[in-house]
Formats: structure tokens, C-alpha cells, sequence
């Protein structure tokens, strides 16, 4: 990430009191073309003075306002003389801290709310006229009782008188509810009401002004240093491969580690894309026998995801070795990343993110760390990747896990159980391709379930394994829910799962909205 100093765009600061949607306000700012970054509430102000946001947004976070030890802005934000915006907590800290009164208990507010405006602001420019109602999302048990000097009431709900608060003269606004999140229909508009009619910012981060100017970075960063890329297959790598490749060229080496564990002809894919149609140097390191072998009896999901990390170490570290004058390794760390590694809710996500390696290298690889996607959301790569002349099938594809299909398969994995799920889960996208249905589902993915049952196939009775299909639909990523398929297309899934997949005589489709907790999902 650059120098705060030097950062060429307009920027928004946004202090995480820990809500577990505060990147959700982040991509909605992004969207509308305004740069901004999440930070701690507890590490913001001494980076204020470094950061000169030209706006800060409070998020959501689960404390209770009212209380001696609860988390506070610091009092800064407030003398900046800059926009403040803040969001359920953000708003009672404001309120809190300012002068107003919050106070627990009282009506609760959770889910689906209308907001009745009761006069004209800035902030709800274009969602109607004074008395018109608005659909929101509330989400707090606490309740603003006293509005700080200064401000007034824009808008009220049934639950709470101070739904939305603005002192227009210093550009203090407070919403009970949260605007970032999908189920506000028209959060994305206030968001952009504030950023650009309150706070006048004119929408200049793009992915083709981030690509021009990584490219710059990059080439200063490395001074001619030769790189070395880790390829895991996935869109992640492969667009920060491209991105260093078009800033170096051939001091770039890519290493792409084949650990068996991949979809079906996949390895093959990535190996035609870099060698024949970008013609990066690579190298193909085969070490499926090695994972295979390590994973033999492990059945632990996490478990699984420490050995493959461990393993994808040793082999850049094995090759790093014969790449003569190898001095940084790139990766393809996103910004959610970052950020889950150090959240406002106390150190490390280890169990989250474990299979990242965030902003650090055992010591042994004496390899300086580039992570040129580390500014960006997943949604954004994707667009650089378009930018970079990616094909969009490949920057359209579906997320797939770091540790690939071993935390597809609860339990031991086996190189017959990985070949099972391999063609199974290449039937389930071929059909969901064929449908035209791809893009319209987030994620799509196969499970082979630690489970035989009994079943009859023609005359003969057979006991095998029982395969779980998955598909969930999300905006960002951020949450999902499961996508309604079409039975004749389920069915036509199943039936060839079945006939042309030996060892499964039994589909079932999972309609959890949230990933059962053995599966990675992202």
C-alpha cells in the first residue's frame, strides 16, 4: 500500500467499531468512485494527520454507548472540520460524545423498518418528499434519547425519534440504520449523497487509474529486483501476476504449485494461459503426491489448511532457491485480507484467514513481500483483470478456496476421493453453465460428505458415497444466500453425477444460507 502521504486520491476514512458489515460501507463507497480505507477506532488518531480524509464515516460495532468502557471516536475526528457521518454505533458515539443521551433498553429495532422523513437534507436528497416513508435495515437495542446542540431530526421510525440527524451547519449526520447493507434498498444513494453533494468528492478512483499507477509502484518498489509469483490458479494471483508482469516483464518468474487439489483440468488451464497466450515465464511444480501424502489421515479442516500453507511454503522456498537473483515474492493478498487481520475486535483472525499470510514471510524465505492487490476488494480484481486483458471467463470465475478441495471433503482426504469430487463438481458447472446460470450465482461448488448410504441402481443394490451440491447468490461476499435453482436443473445435475461418477448413488442440495462451518466458501 502506498504512502498515506503521497496517495494521489481523494480519501475517506471509515473507523470500525467493529460491526461485522463495516466492509460492506467500504464497498459502497468504492462503488461510487471515492477511495477509501478502513481502520480500528482505537489506531486512528495517530494516523489522521498522515491520512487527511476529506470525510470520516463511523461504522456499526456491538458495544453499548452508554457505558463507561464502551469504544469512543476520538474527540479529533470531530475538530477536523471535515464531514462526519455515522452509522447505528457510529451515530450514538456521535450523539454520546457530543452532547446527546443514549440509553439502553426501551423498543428494540432489528430487521426490516420504514424511516419518515420529516425535513429536507442533503443526506436523503432524491428518496422523496417530507412524510414519505423509506424501507431500512435497523440492527440496535440501545436508544438515543437526547440529540446533541446543533442538530435536528430528519428523519424518525416507529422505534426511534432520532432515526436520522444531521447538524448541517458543521456536516454531522447520524443514521440509526445501516445504509451499506443490501436489504436498505437505497443505502448506496445516501452513501453517495454524502460523499459527493455533502462532501463534494468527484469519484476518481478507478481500476484503470489504479492499474497505470501500480505499475509505477511496482517498478519503483522493485529497482529491478527479480520476482517471484506464487500462481495458486485462482483469479487473485493470477491478476497480481499480470499486473507485476506488465510493470517488469520477464524479471518476473510465476510458480505455480500443482498441489492435486484443484477442479478438474484446471492446472492444465493455468498453464496454457500463462505459458502460451501471456508467455510469462513459469514454472509447474507437480507436488500433488507431496500434499496427497502429508494430508493422508487428516481429517481437521483447519488442520488441513496449516499443512497446505506449510506445504506451498516449502516449495517457493525450494524453488526461490534455483531462481538466480530472487528477491520478493508476490502475492496475491486482497484488502479484505488486511483488514481481518488486525480488526478493531482484538489482533489476528487466525482461524478466518488462515490459510493467507498476510503482511509477513518466515524468515528463512529472505524474501521481501509484494502484494500489489492489497488496496483491493475482490470485485475490484476482477476489474483489473479486465483492464489487464484477462479473458472474462477466467476473471469471471467463481471463488475458489486456497486449500482447494481437501476442505471439500470433511475428513481424511484420498487421491480416489479427490477424482470423485473433481468430476462431480465439473458435471454441477457444466450444467449450470449450460442453463445460463453461471453468472447469476456467486459461488458453486461440490462436497463429498463423510457419509455411505444404501441405495438401488437397476437391480443391484449398492452402498456408496452421498455428494452435497452448493450454490449461494451475494452482492459481495460479504453474506449469501442460497440460490433458488430450477428443479429441471438440479435433476439433470443429479442424474449424471450419479451415472457417470462411480462411487456416489445419492445428491442432495444444500439450502443453508450460511456455508457450513467445515467449508471454505470463499
Amino acid at each position: 500500500m502506498p504512502d498515506m502521504a503521497d496517495h494521489p486520491h481523494e480519501r475517506v476514512l471509515i473507523v470500525d467499531f467493529g460491526s461485522q458489515v463495516t466492509q460492506l460501507i467500504a464497498r459502497r463507497v468504492r462503488e461510487s468512485g471515492v477511495y477509501c480505507e478502513i481502520h480500528p477506532y482505537d489506531r486512528v488518531e495517530g494516523l489522521l494527520d498522515a491520512f487527511r480524509p476529506r470525510a470520516v464515516i463511523l461504522s456499526g460495532g456491538p458495544a453499548s454507548a452508554h457505558e463507561a468502557e464502551s469504544p469512543a471516536a476520538p474527540a479529533a475526528i470531530f475538530e477536523l472540520g471535515v464531514p462526519v457521518l455515522g452509522i447505528c454505533y457510529g451515530e450514538m458515539t456521535m450523539c454520546a460524545q457530543l452532547g446527546g443521551a443514549v440509553e439502553s433498553g426501551h423498543t428494540r429495532e432489528f430487521g426490516r423498518a420504514e424511516i419518515r422523513i420529516a425535513r429536507e437534507s442533503p443526506l436523503l436528497a432524491g428518496l422523496g418528499d417530507i412524510g414519505d416513508e423509506e424501507p431500512v435495515w435497523m440492527s440496535h437495542g440501545d436508544r438515543i434519547t437526547a440529540i446533541p446542540p446543533g442538530f435536528e431530526v430528519v428523519a424518525t421510525s416507529d422505534g426511534s425519534p432520532f432515526a436520522v440527524i444531521a447538524d448541517e451547519g458543521r456536516r454531522l449526520y447520524g443514521v440509526q440504520f445501516h445504509p451499506e447493507v443490501a436489504h436498505t434498498p437505497r443505502g448506496a444513494l445516501m452513501l453517495r449523497n454524502f460523499t459527493h453533494e455533502i462532501v463534494g468528492l468527484r469519484g476518481d478512483w478507478t481500476m484503470a487509474r489504479f492499474k497505470d499507477e501500480a505499475i509505477e509502484r511496482i517498478r519503483a518498489l522493485l529497482g529491478g529486483g527479480r520476482v517471484i509469483c506464487g500462481l495458486s490458479g485462482g483469479v487473485d494471483s493470477s491478476v497480481a501476476a499480470v499486473l507485476i508482469h506488465e510493470a517488469i516483464g520477464d524479471a518476473l518468474t510465476c510458480v505455480f504449485v500443482d498441489t492435486g487439489l484443484m477442479r478438474l483440468n484446471e492446472a492444465e488451464e493455468v498453464v496454457s494461459l500463462f505459458r502460451d497466450h501471456y508467455n510469462i515465464p513459469l514454472v509447474h511444480v507437480d507436488a500433488s503426491k507431496d500434499f496427497l501424502g502429508e494430508l493422508a489421515g487428516v481429517g481437521d479442516p483447519e488442520a488441513k489448511r496449516k499443512t497446505i500453507g506449510r506445504l506451498f511454503i516449502d516449495v517457493f522456498d525450494r524453488e526461490a532457491g534455483r531462481i538466480e537473483g530472487a528477491a520478493f515474492l508476490a502475492q496475491g493478498t486482497l484488502y479484505p485480507d488486511v483488514i481481518e487481520s488486525v480488526s478493531a475486535r482484538g489482533g489476528p483472525s487466525a482461524v478466518i484467514k488462515s490459510h493467507h499470510n498476510v503482511g509477513g514471510l518466515p524468515e528463512r524465505m529472505k524474501l521481501k513481500l509484494v502484494e500489489p492487490l492489497r488496496e483491493l476488494f475482490k470485485d475490484e480484481v476482477r476489474a483489473l483483470g479486465v483492464e489487464l486483458g484477462l479473458p472474462p471467463a477466467f476473471v469471471g470465475r467463481h471463488p475458489f478456496p486456497g486449500p482447494g478441495l481437501a476442505i471439500r471433503i470433511p475428513g481424511a482426504v484420498t487421491e480416489e476421493k479427490v477424482a470423485t469430487l473433481q468430476k462431480a463438481d465439473a458435471i454441477f458447472l457444466d450444467e449450470i453453465r449450460k442453463a445460463g446460470l453461471y453468472d447469476a450465482i456467486w459461488q458453486a461448488f461440490a462436497v463429498l460428505l463423510p457419509v455411505r448410504t444404501v441405495g438401488v441402481m437397476g437391480d443391484a443394490r449398492t452402498y456408496e458415497e452421498v455428494l452435497a451440491l452448493r450454490a449461494v447468490t451475494s452482492s459481495d461476499g460479504m453474506t449469501a444466500d442460497v440460490f433458488e435453482f430450477p428443479w429441471d436443473v438440479l435433476t439433470r445435475a443429479a442424474t449424471r453425477i450419479v451415472n457417470e461418477v462411480r462411487g456416489v448413488n445419492r445428491v442432495v442440495y444444500d439450502v443453508t444460507s450460511k456455508p457450513p462451518g467445515t467449508i471454505e466458501w470463499e
